[in-house]
């Protein structure tokens, strides 16, 4: 059953579409013998005034000659936030009716996620993975979003969304089994490895390219209309400037795709600052220009989050219609283990939000005044999640390769002949030149 919206939230959206005109002259015939006069009156009392076929009717005609400032003649957008720092509620904030086992799950998800990340990036140190990319900071964004999902609806990630993942089922073994490329992986390692997917758990395999994944959840969520189920596709403020994330968004609304695109405003484009990204209020300001509901939420608010992603939800799925989700974060880990990010921010930046804007702390906070979280559970958590991580790295570092001929699978349904003779090229020349 449709949930409806929080009264506690306030979705931004465009000013609803009036009905056009049915037909303005019956005929030519009629149009070429009326008078001027007539013609013009007809126009106005069916137009109106002021009405052209480029805007929304109902714009008005002034005598004043005014350039817009954005600054002085919008207003900046607010962020939706339901608890303090401190994890206590905000005044006058309606929190969400959330069952004590949900959010129990979802701190412990937070949990994973960490340590999670402080393993893999120790065997990246260790020479054992090439490549990470950590959630820190940005956990309560993730966690909060997936858990208010659908089961049926399909997730484009962009390439820092393993907390979604493992939400929808995905495994510590599956992530550890991907980053190694072994045998076993989903993308039997003919992938990056922090670009996963499951078919399983309706989440399209990451691509590297940025923004490639955003037209594409506009197209799925095109195939899905009137189903109950709608796509979200996630990205970072910086692939807000690509050129697919516009074509994207305008395809949605003139469309009408039930999409949500979230945005995970997280201050930084690897090493570029939103300062030198955008001179406008953020992303959730785009959305209107484009005709398109939106709203900003407080990134590092797990139940700010989880409220937000819910209601844009049921606006998509109701109204058949894209919403943009805007969540202002940080990025407190380095872009991945190629990024030294102090490069380019102090360090005292960086402590400031690990230790004073800390979503899980954030979180456990409030669970804790609830008397659903203690200091022993918290231990027996992080040591079963830290057992759960050390044992699946060894197990995926024994397994063997998968074999050569699957470099050619998986593509087709059946292989065309182009791609036999490649296989058969490489085949010959492994012979010819074995491994000593």
């Amino acid at each position: 059953m449709m949930r409806a919206l929080p009264s506690c939230l306030r979705m931004v959206a465009p000013k609803a579409p009036l009905s056009l005109a049915s037909r303005l002259i019956s005929s030519g015939r009629a149009l070429r013998k009326a008078p001027l006069s007539v013609l013009a009156r007809g126009l106005s009392n069916i137009a109106g005034e002021g009405h052209f076929v480029g805007i929304r009717p109902g714009a008005k005609l002034v005598p004043e000659c005014k350039i817009l400032s954005p600054e002085r003649d919008f207003p900046q957008f607010d962020i939706f936030s339901l608890l303090t720092e401190a994890g206590e509620p905000r005044e006058g904030a309606a929190l969400p009716l959330i069952e004590d086992s949900k959010l129990q799950r979802m701190y412990r998800a937070m949990v994973q996620l960490q340590e999670i990340d402080v393993v893999f990036m120790a065997a990246h140190r260790q020479g054992r993975i090439s490549f990470y990319m950590t959630s820190t900071g940005e956990e309560a964004s993730f966690v909060g979003s997936a858990a208010a999902l659908g089961e049926g609806d399909v997730v484009f990630g962009q390439y820092r969304e393993t907390g979604i993942l493992l939400w929808r089922g995905f495994t510590v073994q599956d992530v550890a089994d991907q980053l190694f490329g072994n045998d076993r992986s989903k993308c039997r390692g003919r992938s990056m490895p922090m670009l996963f997917g499951s078919k399983a758990l309706n989440f399209f395999t990451m691509s590297a390219p940025l923004t490639t994944q955003v037209p594409h959840a506009v197209g799925a969520a095109f195939a899905m209309k009137g189903t109950g189920r709608c796509t979200i596709v996630y990205f970072g403020e910086g692939a807000a400037s690509e050129g697919d994330f516009h074509g994207a968004l305008n395809f949605a609304a003139t469309l009408s795709c039930p999409v949500i695109f979230f945005c995970r405003n997280n201050g930084y484009a690897i090493s570029t600052g939103t300062e030198e990204q955008y001179r406008g209020d953020g992303i959730a300001s785009r959305a209107i220009g484009y005709g398109m509901h939106t709203i900003r939420v407080d990134g590092n608010d797990i139940l700010a989050v989880h409220e937000a992603t819910a209601a844009a939800r049921a606006v998509a799925i109701t109204n058949n219609c894209p919403v943009l989700v805007e969540a202002m974060s940080y990025r407190v880990g380095h872009h991945s283990t190629s990024d030294d990010s102090t490069a380019y921010r102090s360090v005292e930046e960086i402590d400031a939000w690990r230790h004073g804007r800390n979503p899980v702390t954030r979180f456990r906070s409030y669970l804790e005044a609830k008397g659903l979280w203690d200091d022993e559970l918290e231990m027996e958590q992080r040591k079963s999640e830290k057992k759960g991580v050390l044992a699946a790295l060894p197990a995926a570092e024994r397994r063997e390769k998968p074999p050569i001929e699957t470099l050619f699978t998986d593509v087709y349904k059946e292989m065309p002949l182009h791609l036999k003779e490649q296989e058969q090229e490489l085949l010959e020349h492994l012979k010819k030149y074995p491994e000593p």
